[in-house]
């Protein structure tokens, strides 16, 4: 039988949908907004094709766009957001918010999807006068940052064979199993520190509370405990 169009590859529609799909995860890993001629780069596409891919997500408030024409993603994303581990969700607000304000840095939660980890929530506190951007949506490979690392070190070896292919820990993994949280530096963002630990709730994937700052604390023992106690006030709202 003489295959359908439909069974020879992917249509036009499924095309379109895959290329508004990378164009939020690209503008999601974006650091600042966008011109249309860069998300054409980064789709790979010619500029009229990235803007009707722009048209069609605006239409939708998916993407916005500033006064002078460069592109962000649209507050519709928040709303999205909230329905993926609603749950989690709403028993991390209130203490990964008290987290940011208690130690001037960006405070967030971030879950295990596959191999890469991906902003559940984040808070930027306004009592300082830098802060550094963690938008939720953002996502990067579990080997690279204290999230990841904290999230590695949690997984079981059933775990991460599902995940990885493998049993064996990382060595950054190992450490931080052994400490109980996880730091790093210029592994996501040059000049950031990170600083972790894991969070596991039953019915939630493998997640890590974590802060990001420019510079490393001088009292990381600190940081650590507000961690854990902001790791143990999840699970409690969790119940």
């Amino acid at each position: 039988m003489t295959p359908t169009r439909e069974s020879t590859g992917p249509t036009a529609g499924s095309q379109t949908l895959s290329r508004g799909l990378r164009a939020l995860e690209i503008l999601a890993e974006a650091e600042t907004p966008m011109t249309i001629t860069e998300l054409a780069d980064g789709l790979g596409v010619h500029r009229s094709n990235a803007y009707r891919i722009l048209r069609t997500l605006e239409q939708h408030r998916f993407v916005a766009r500033d006064p002078a024409g460069r592109i962000r993603l649209g507050p519709k994303l928040t709303v999205l957001a909230r329905g993926v581990a609603p749950i989690l969700h709403t028993a991390a607000m209130h203490p990964v918010s008290e987290l940011a304000y208690e130690l001037g840095m960006t405070a967030f939660i971030t879950v295990l999807d596959a191999d890469e980890v991906v902003t559940l929530v984040s808070v930027e506190p306004s009592n300082v006068s830098a802060t550094i951007a963690r938008n939720p949506g953002v996502r990067h490979p579990v080997d690279r940052g204290a999230p990841g690392h904290a999230i590695e070190s949690s997984l079981t070896p059933a775990e991460r064979i599902a995940a990885f292919g493998e049993a064996t820990l990382s060595e950054a993994a190992r450490t931080a199993q052994r400490d109980g949280y996880a730091v790093s530096r210029n592994e996501v963002i040059d000049g950031v520190t990170a600083i972790a630990v894991p969070l596991r709730l039953e019915g939630e994937p493998p997640a890590a509370v974590a802060v990001v700052h420019f510079n490393l604390p001088e009292s990381i023992d600190a940081v650590v405990a507000a961690l854990q106690q902001t790791a143990e006030r999840i699970a409690e709202n969790y119940r």
